[in-house]
């Protein structure tokens, strides 16, 4: 394995049903496959990395996520093409999913940079960028 390779990412959520309900369409569309369930988490697997959603314990719940904080600002992740940003542009806009910067869409990274970004139910801001 290569030194420096991301292994995995482990990201605790609010509300474990949401948040799987949101991820496990979008991740199964780029490729990642169900990986490991249990009581408080699942994760999804893609190669040599999986990514990992853990319900918040209530005690901690108090102080919601805000991507200015400090910690995590978004995820970005590669798309095909930029016709398969456009495709899951409008399945996400289907699904009711909050799309970011809509007035700059599909060009808010810069006029060379083909992208959309949208929320995870936790808002945590999400990136799809063609190659």
């Amino acid at each position: 394995m290569p030194k420096g390779l991301l292994h995995h990412i482990e990201i605790y959520v609010s509300d474990l049903k949401s948040s799987i309900d949101f991820w496990s369409w979008l991740l199964e569309e780029l490729g990642y496959s169900l990986f490991q369930e249990w009581e408080s988490g699942q994760s999804w697997r893609l190669g040599d990395t999986y990514i990992v959603f853990v319900q918040t314990e209530e005690r901690f719940l108090d102080v919601p996520y805000h991507r200015c904080r400090v910690g995590l600002n978004h995820l970005a992740f590669h798309a095909e093409s930029r016709e398969h940003i456009d495709d899951m542009t409008m399945k996400l806009k289907n699904k009711g999913i909050n799309i970011l910067y809509t007035d700059q869409h599909p060009f808010a990274g810069g006029d060379d940079y083909y992208a959309v970004y949208f929320e995870d139910p936790d808002r945590i801001k999400v990136e799809l960028v063609a190659p």
